[in-house]
């Protein structure tokens, strides 16, 4: 590189644009994240980032992303990345610009103006497989290429961090939260990330509202095409407190196919009614056993799916589809204790297979038209 001349300031400054914070997930020169940028005539460069908060999880990630664009600059022989920390008044700015000027604990996806399809994931009882179907839809939504988010809504029986594969906690700037990323790209929070070790949660109704209402109001989420919350089972406090809270939210109900079952998850369904809100259809899993001669074992029974989607049609007043029926897999099985769900870790298995296809038509839904533009334009008639 001998007789190369240093590179200009423009250029490492482009070259920075094109790193993202791994929390955040936009440019750290929008986020005011670099501090300076300095270049010698041997052309090293020195470039001071600020941390966001001290001891970020994500340093050692920053680190190498900024080394590695600054050094594919022509002219720059070698790249000193130091680390620094916003000041009070840097991160309140920062704030600030993320929340787009709306007041500290508005909800976002409650305004009437947000884009974010938000889906509540029910199910009328435990083990039917609910957690294991949200994680699986969230990464196959992601895969669509859809920017997405999961709340772990199920305060006592959280699962989620185990299922995406989440062991780092959220980075907190003051106030505000900023939820983990998974290797899919999905953003996640669960009160898993708060509690030492396996440690249970022993709130009762004012303090799971509470929750509720920092996941949704203190979690610096971005501009979501979809929040897929992961309810608890049954009707209780946090299904009420996600209609109020959400008066957006639609519903996914999720069964398994024994009529036992399917009975108990049509009252979660039902739960519409009363809350007004939108039942977008019924999930079916452990619906069949593929055999190796290809037949199917039918280890649940037959037809809860079809019965519960058929009854809160009536129920209703309106079509309430069968989203799709996913078999018995080891492999959904083995993702979720992997942390990695099966639509990415075997996206050929049975169950990705389904679980892809029930994504496929949930992101053919699209984002609402609240505060879009249409390129109407009134006429007057005389």
């Amino acid at each position: 590189m001998e007789g190369m001349p240093a590179p200009s300031t423009e250029a490492l400054q482009a070259a920075l644009a094109t790193v993202d914070d791994p929390e955040i997930r936009k440019p750290i020169t929008e986020l005011g994240m670099v501090e300076a940028v300095d270049v010698d005539d041997a052309g090293r460069v020195r470039v001071t980032v600020l941390l966001t908060v001290p001891g970020c999880p994500m340093k050692d990630t920053i680190t190498r992303d900024v080394t590695a664009a600054v050094a594919a600059v022509a002219g720059v022989t070698g790249v000193d990345v130091q680390l620094g920390v916003m000041s009070d008044e840097q991160r309140s700015g920062l704030r600030q610009q993320l929340r787009g000027g709306a007041p500290e604990k508005e909800i976002p996806f409650a305004r009437p103006d947000s884009l974010t399809t938000v889906y509540a994931v029910a199910s009328g009882k435990g083990g039917v497989g609910k957690s294991s179907v949200t994680v699986n839809l969230a990464a196959a939504l992601a895969e669509e290429g859809l920017r997405v988010g999961v709340v772990d809504a199920d305060i006592y029986g959280f699962s989620v961090p185990r299922m995406m594969g989440v062991t780092q906690p959220p980075t907190q700037v003051d106030d505000m939260i900023l939820p983990p990323v998974t290797e899919a790209g999905v953003k996640v929070i669960s009160i898993g990330m708060f509690v030492p070790g396996n440690q249970p949660v022993v709130w009762r109704g004012p303090m799971l509202h509470r929750a509720m209402q920092q996941f949704l109001g203190d979690v610096y989420w971005g501009d979501l095409d979809v929040l897929l919350l992961d309810l608890p089972p049954g009707t209780g406090d946090i299904a009420i407190t996600v209609a109020q809270l959400l008066p957006g939210s639609e519903l996914i109900v999720v069964t398994t196919p024994q009529q036992a079952a399917a009975e108990v998850a049509e009252r979660a369904g039902a739960i519409s009614l009363q809350t007004h809100q939108r039942l977008v259809g019924v999930i079916e899993n452990m619906s069949w056993l593929e055999l190796p001669d290809g037949s199917r074992q039918e280890i649940f029974g037959s037809g809860g799916g079809r019965a519960v989607a058929d009854s809160l049609s009536r129920s209703i007043g309106a079509e309430v589809p069968l989203l799709g029926q996913i078999p018995l897999d080891v492999t959904l099985r083995e993702g979720g204790d992997n942390g990695r769900p099966v639509v990415v870790s075997s996206p050929d298995s049975p169950a990705a297979t389904a679980l892809r296809g029930i994504a496929r038509q949930l992101a053919r839904r699209g984002r609402g038209l609240a505060g879009r533009k249409l390129g109407i334009t009134p006429t007057l008639s005389r």
